[in-house]
């Protein structure tokens, strides 16, 4: 597996997502218009359709936890990749409604499965001090998608099955990436971290209000994404082509949204959703009574756009301050209530279009929007601790939220560790700063190695790897097939080593820090993925 940075992994999750979320799911609505002229398939089909992959996306979600608890982040990945390959292939095949269905239905599984296997790999390798930056990098993917995929209709008219094909092309390229360069670690809860509380004592009632207002804005939102194209051609008379200026500003626009939702939060939640879903249905207003006006189009796709990034950007801060020590729910269960409201909204736009026009249908949902935003003051704002003496807000934003994701038994934020390495450690990471010659050789070990933490047996392996670098003394290295992994827990330790990369450590019940393992090492140490090295002096190493 290749090592990265910080920096490259938050890239590199950008461009995961722009594949799973921009242009496997997103883009859809881009096409609509030339799909629906060639299979010759009405609004209500459309509708129906268009809410197959958030159906999938939903039961994707529910399971995905439990996907990547099983097989890591690396194959959760490729697997979420694979189901994008094969939707993307289908629907550049598709010859009717079923075979369109059933692309559409494999790329929302796609995009199910991607978020938790990033986000379970981001633990493993990002420090949480940079949790909120690489974050905001990632969900800035699905608006570089959609600029992606808008060139596929300025310069590819009519060739939507080109495009789909290019489609599947990019994702068969993520694949191959995520197999590269995703560690193969499940999702990691820190050994020190307090465990969430229990489901009686959780905030229900901000719970449900933010379940509600993230439906509705799915639920409005809905008309946009699948319809906005089709109306300005079918509406406004603009060609196909043309469509594409919508997609490009939502994507631009959309850049914008993480930093308004992160000032969001830092001011008054309550009145900032007011104003972006006031925001957001007045670009269906506006679409709606200038179709034919392309400069007025573009213009209400920039406020769509920076309003649905802002507002899930919101939810998403809400979720995980809301349910603290819930890695698997807190980031999820907005957006599965925004894509639950999607589903629900796009065939009742297409049986609306059907029994009206896209002008009536596009206004109602308006008036829906514009009502909900009205509630506003209900949303669930900034949680406040009551004092002896004055009531303290919590910090705010999006760094603020992944701090106070996980918490000690105090129920303050876990800090990122110390850096354990030993005084030889640290001379050696000096060393390799003032390029002194280091050594490091690896050599199978075909002798018995038992690892025993007083009577209790640890490991029990005849394949362990020795490996000998100058200045300390030999570890062995050990598969964790032969490891007891269920007595073991991961601890909040991540380490770095200039010359084997960054460390995974664990715990003991009773003793912290027992073991770690390179589970990403780098280039020239990939023999010890998958292996882990004991610390001799908290254990007893028996070679025979």
């Amino acid at each position: 597996m290749k090592s990265l940075s910080s920096t490259g992994f938050a890239i590199f999750g950008a461009a995961l997502i722009a594949i799973t979320y921009g242009l496997a799911r997103f883009a859809f609505g881009l096409f609509v218009p030339q799909i629906r002229d060639e299979l010759a398939l009405s609004t209500y089909v459309i509708g129906i359709i268009g809410s197959l992959p958030l159906i999938s996306f939903l039961l994707a979600t529910a399971v995905a936890p439990l996907i990547t608890n099983r097989l890591g982040a690396r194959y959760t990945a490729v697997l979420s990749g694979l189901f994008g390959v094969a939707g993307l292939m289908l629907i550049s095949r598709a010859g009717d409604a079923m075979m369109l269905g059933s692309g559409v239905f494999s790329c929302g599984i796609s995009t199910g499965l991607m978020m938790p296997a990033l986000t379970a790999g981001m633990q493993a390798i990002v420090k949480r001090s940079m949790h909120g930056r690489v974050s905001s990098v990632m969900n800035a993917g699905t608006s570089i998608g959609l600029i992606v995929a808008v060139p596929t209709v300025l310069f590819m008219v009519g060739a939507w099955r080109l495009a789909y094909l290019s489609f599947a092309i990019c994702a068969a390229l993520g694949v191959m990436a995520a197999w590269l360069f995703l560690p193969s670690v499940s999702q990691i809860t820190p050994a020190n971290a307090a465990p969430p509380a229990p489901l009686r004592e959780l905030p229900w009632s901000r719970l449900i209000r933010l379940t509600i207002f993230a439906f509705v804005m799915g639920f409005v939102s809905s008309a946009y994404w699948i319809f906005a194209p089709d109306l300005v051609v079918t509406l406004g008379g603009l060609s196909s082509a043309s469509t594409g200026w919508l997609w490009l500003a939502v994507g631009i626009a959309g850049l914008g949204g993480a930093v308004a939702a992160d000032l969001a939060d830092r001011n008054n939640p309550p009145i900032t959703h007011a104003l972006m879903l006031m925001m957001l249905a007045a670009s269906l207003v506006l679409l709606a009574a200038s179709p034919a006006q392309t400069v007025l189009a573009t213009f209400s796709a920039l406020v769509f756009g920076l309003a649905y990034m802002s507002l899930t950007g919101l939810y998403l801060m809400t979720g995980i301050r809301l349910l603290p020590g819930r890695l698997s729910v807190g980031p999820v269960l907005p957006f599965m209530a925004v894509s639950l409201g999607q589903a629900t909204g796009s065939p009742v736009v297409g049986a609306l279009v059907n029994a009206f026009d896209y002008a009536d249908a596009f206004s109602i949902f308006a008036s829906l929007g514009i009502l909900v935003a009205i509630l506003s003051p209900f949303y669930p704002g900034h949680i406040y601790q009551v004092g002896d003496e004055e009531i303290v807000e919590e910090d705010t934003g999006l760094q603020a939220a992944y701090d106070h994701q996980l918490q000690n038994e105090e129920g303050e934020p876990l800090e990122d560790p110390e850096d354990p390495q030993d005084d030889a450690e640290q001379t050696a990471d000096e060393n390799a700063d003032n390029n002194v010659t280091h050594s490091i050789s690896l050599h199978p070990h075909s002798n018995r190695v038992r690892v025993y933490h007083g009577d209790t047996l640890l490991a029990d392996t005849g394949a362990a790897i020795e490996l000998r670098e100058k200045g300390y003394p030999p570890r062995h290295y050990i598969p964790t097939a032969d490891v007891e992994m269920s007595k073991l827990s991961v601890s909040a330790t991540v380490t770095h080593c200039p010359f084997k990369g960054d460390s995974t450590y664990y715990s003991l019940p009773d003793l912290a820090d027992i073991a770690w393992s390179y589970d990403h090492p780098n280039d020239d140490m990939d023999a010890i993925a998958g292996y882990l090295a004991f610390d001799a002096d908290k254990v007893t190493e028996r070679v025979e």
